[in-house]
């Protein structure tokens, strides 16, 4: 065995997988830590806000407006709040891995991921109040925010290590004096 197949060998056996964390100890940890206490706090305080807002300040602006842009009031709450609770959704699964209601394994499960958002643009009339337009743009923060969560607890893979760049002029230069 070359000097390069030794060292090679040695770099990608790694860690043994007992060594490596499990994905459900990960999965886990997160539930347990402060990034996740604060992300649930900031996410079910939108939820609860933007309930407010629906039902008070909302409902009154919504009556000021032109039909067309009543219209389209309507379809902006309806995607808020489809976005809130599928973000207070996710934020409750984790919360049931931390308090023990629910194993790492089953969190897993597709039917509790989080699903990608299509990019939004500007709300679809200039006459929604920028009250509606502000719980908008503060729930698709949210939303991207534990939509990286997810991805990196649930569904990503860990990284490749690099490539060693002097294993590969290693191999190549072998290579060369070889042919």
């Amino acid at each position: 065995m070359s000097m390069v197949e030794l060292m090679a060998t040695e770099d990608s056996a790694g860690p043994s997988e007992a060594a490596k964390p499990s994905r459900a100890g990960e999965i886990r940890d997160f539930a347990r830590s402060e990034l996740f206490e604060r992300t649930f706090q900031e996410g079910m305080e939108l939820v609860e806000e933007t309930a407010s807002y629906l039902d008070g300040d909302g409902r009154r602006d919504s009556k000021l407006l032109s039909r067309a842009a009543a219209l389209a009031y309507a379809g902006e709450s309806m995607r808020l709040t489809t976005r809130l609770m599928q973000v207070a959704s996710w934020l409750l699964v984790q919360r049931a891995v931390r308090e023990g209601d629910m194993t790492p394994e089953a969190a897993c499960e597709p039917r509790y991921r989080l699903s990608e958002r299509k990019p939004d643009g500007e709300p679809s009339h200039p006459e929604i109040p920028i009250a509606l337009v502000e719980y908008l743009v503060r729930a698709e923060k949210l939303h991207d925010r534990v939509l990286y969560l997810d991805r990196r607890m649930y569904l990503d893979d860990a990284p490749e290590p690099d490539a060693n760049p002097v294993l590969n002029q290693l191999g190549m230069l072998e290579a060369a004096f070889r042919g």
